[in-house]
């Protein structure tokens, strides 16, 4: 489904009408739908099927324009919206036939459950109701055998008599079909279900007769065997907090094992109001084991198991609340361990790279030396050579990779995956020592530092922080010399397989000993993540904020505030100055109240999209995502084959978990991702899509079900056309992947 040309398809006009609901056409089949680049249009094939009235032929579409004009008693002028091809995701065809201003103003603002008087005509199927004849009875078509001989044939109706019919006042019941014959009769909902285990019960929900005057929304399982394990979670109120809902986000926070269940979805929309949840759509998420998928792994448990498996035999518990940001750790691995690193770089990895790869000095490598107490850069200009760097390595000087991800594919994996873990950038550098040698002066860093010993042997001294003011530092140091450290509090020889952590601030230096060569992997973290960088971001949109909406914050100082405070004034107390310290204590609680506090850390998120790796994906993900599914020329029948199209019952997940972060804008979304980004740091500048915000929804439900799978006709969205418009342009951006490969229906 990759594209050069990006300018959408056009649709027929018979297309567009019924899209929108101003003709009523019931087809025989299901309508498969093509993508095309925001917009979703029927296959010819299927236009066949429903006996299209003579005229409409191809290349004739201004002579079939005016004769289905003519046959609906439609305007003229009316022109269907375009959307316009670019980098950023094209707003799917938005439109409200015969529906109230109310109604248009919910889609506005949220994606809520239809009420029969609400309903949009274009979804809506009318059929007669033998039992009672009171009631308008909304489907969907069946995709059963059985089903569709039990449907009725609608006929077709002009405007006013669908207007008529949608202004009744007949109660609306609206059904999905399901898959066996006995779900027909009776439809179970499970209770919410608490995270600690608690067994709820399952309870009937009112049969539906003749008589019934409820309405009632069901929802379609995909197999026997999700039938017995799908959950619902019910929306809860900004204020309010479920207790599964938190026990979900601590078994998160812990890194729980991915067991298969179906994920409890809750989804909440943008500017959302606590009086209108009642009418908030739920959607239910089914685990890729239940459904038969290859790919059902979870990258940020993924992460997790790759950080466990770094600081063996080290816990998590123990290492985040002992040793994170508060001191160093040495971990000493057993002699049969000395390959425990094994195939994540080696000299020979770097050989390589020097030879078939083209590295820069100074962008990507630096030669180094340290002696006699002056450490010095060595760089020559231009492309870095093999027999020029290993001259320079036998004179006594260290190599240094600056970015050996991009370079090598196992770090490339090992540092997103603790991306993933992290939700910060992860970066590396790879370190060549000769031996006997230093390669650089004592300091310290702005990082979080893992030492990884790949081969040989290195003494480290660590040093504690000498003031205050240099614990957990924002910048690294400069180089320092031996007269101005301390007594180490850490000192030891690593070997093969030994990890060596310390916290920012710690002061270090290293040297390598007893005629062997040293080659370690520094993995680093954390990197300007902080309170304090948060605040920066957080403390003028809040002030911003309350200066707008908060007339305390636009009164005057007290003309006598210059004569009350300042440095001669520290130590003089006045009421004037207890007055003045007395109010801005009072205004800065009062900030808080204007406090941005999600936008905020959203800004953040977006920010880590253009610092983030992309993700490395599997030979499987990529044939179930846009990377290698889809179209592909055959060389042999010179063409394009493998035409695969999304159905609106087609299972899709994020690709990852940490892949992408919704920001607020005004009226629209933007959708901030790291596929496009390449290995190399800032390459490309930050890659987004613009959504509307009746889009959010939906991308919110995908969010919160990972790494469970969503079907398309089950996103929290007005109907099944835009839902395919929005998971095609995800899909198409690599965002999303499906739960099967998808099948070459289309080819001839």
């Amino acid at each position: 489904m990759k594209r050069k040309d990006m300018e959408p398809k056009k649709r027929s006009a018979r297309a567009v009408y019924k899209s929108m609901g101003m003709i009523e056409l019931r087809p025989k089949k299901r309508p498969r739908f093509t993508a095309v680049r925001g917009v979703v249009k029927q296959s010819k094939r299927v236009f066949k099927k429903q006996q299209a009235p003579q005229g409409m032929r191809k290349g004739r579409q201004e002579a079939r324009k005016k004769e289905w004009h003519a046959e609906t008693e439609m305007m003229d002028e009316y022109k269907p919206k375009v959307p316009k091809a670019g980098k950023r995701f094209a707003k799917p065809i938005k439109s409200f036939a015969n529906s109230s201003s109310s109604t248009k103003n919910n889609f506005k603002k949220k994606i809520p459950v239809m009420s029969s008087n609400g309903m949009d005509a274009r979804d809506a199927s009318l059929e007669k109701n033998n039992a009672s004849g009171a009631e308008t009875i909304k489907s969907v078509p069946k995709s059963s055998s059985s089903s569709k001989k039990n449907s009725k044939k609608r006929k077709d109706t002009n405007d006013e008599s669908l207007v008529e019919n949608m202004s009744s006042n007949a109660k609306a019941i609206k059904s999905v079909p399901k898959s066996s014959n006995s779900t027909k009769k009776t439809s179970k909902k499970r209770k919410v279900i608490s995270s600690n285990g608690m067994d709820a019960s399952n309870t009937s929900l009112e049969e539906n007769n003749a008589s019934g005057a409820t309405s009632i929304k069901s929802v379609r399982k995909s197999s026997n065997s999700t039938k017995k394990t799908l959950k619902k979670k019910k929306v809860l109120s900004s204020n309010e907090m479920d207790a599964s809902n938190t026990s979900l986000e601590e078994n998160h926070a812990r890194g729980a094992e991915d067991t298969g269940d179906i994920a409890d979805v809750s989804v909440t929309l943008l500017n959302g109001d606590a009086a209108e949840l009642d009418d908030m759509t739920e959607v239910e998420a089914v685990s890729g084991m239940d459904i038969g998928a290859q790919c059902v792994s979870n990258s940020r448990q993924q992460g997790r198991k790759s950080f466990q498996w770094m600081i063996s035999p080290y816990s998590e518990e123990v290492f985040f609340s002992t040793y994170w940001e508060q001191r160093p750790l040495y971990i000493q691995r057993k002699d049969v361990d000395r390959k425990y690193f094994n195939g994540i770089f080696s000299t020979e990895d770097l050989d390589n790279i020097l030879r078939k790869q083209r590295v820069l000095y100074t962008k990507n490598l630096d030669i180094t030396s340290y002696s006699n107490g002056q450490r010095e850069t060595h760089n020559p200009v231009g492309q870095a050579h093999p027999p020029v760097v290993w001259d320079y390595y036998n004179n006594g000087c260290s190599v240094r990779m600056l970015n050996p991800q991009t370079f090598h594919r196992p770090v490339w994996k090992l540092l997103y995956s603790l991306q993933e873990y992290f939700n910060c950038f992860c970066g590396a550098n790879v370190y060549l020592t000769p031996p006997d040698t230093q390669g650089f002066a004592p300091h310290w860093d702005d990082i979080e530092a893992f030492i990884l010993q790949l081969e040989g042997k290195k003494h480290w001294r660590v040093y504690k922080p000498r003031t205050e003011e240099e614990e957990l530092p924002v910048y690294s140091s400069k180089n320092l010399s031996q007269e101005e450290l301390g007594k180490p509090v850490l000192e030891m020889t690593l070997s093969p397989g030994d990890v060596l952590y310390f916290p920012r601030g710690y002061i270090h230096q290293g040297q390598t000993v007893d005629g062997h060569h040293s080659l370690h992997i520094t993995v680093s973290t954390y990197q300007r993540n902080t309170w304090g960088h948060y605040l920066e971001k957080f403390l003028p949109q809040a002030l911003s904020a309350a200066m707008a909406e908060d007339v305390e914050f636009r009164r005057g100082l007290p003309r006598d505030y210059l004569d009350v405070m300042g440095i001669v004034n520290m130590d003089v107390e006045s009421p004037g100055r207890q007055a003045f310290v007395k109010k801005v204590e009072e205004l800065t609680v009062r900030l808080l109240k204007y406090a941005p506090l999600d936008a905020t850390v959203d800004q953040r998120g977006a920010n880590l999209m253009h610092d983030a790796l992309p993700p490395l994906l599997t030979p499987a993900e990529k044939e179930r995502c846009a990377r290698m599914g889809g179209e592909v020329w055959c060389p042999e029948k010179q063409e394009v084959v493998n035409r695969v199209e999304l159905d609106p019952t087609t299972p899709v997940r994020l690709i990852r978990g940490n892949c992408m972060r919704v920001v607020a804008k005004g009226e629209s979304v933007d959708l901030y991702h790291c596929l496009e980004n390449t290995r190399e740091y800032h390459q490309e500048e930050p890659q987004f899509l613009e959504l509307a915000l009746e889009q959010a929804p939906a991308v919110e439900a995908l969010v919160q079900a990972y790494p469970n799978y969503i079907a398309i006709e089950n996103l929290p969205f007005a109907d099944d056309t835009d839902k395919i418009n929005l998971a095609s342009g995800l899909w198409e951006r690599g965002l999303l992947m499906t739960a099967h490969v998808q099948d070459p229906a289309y080819d001839d």
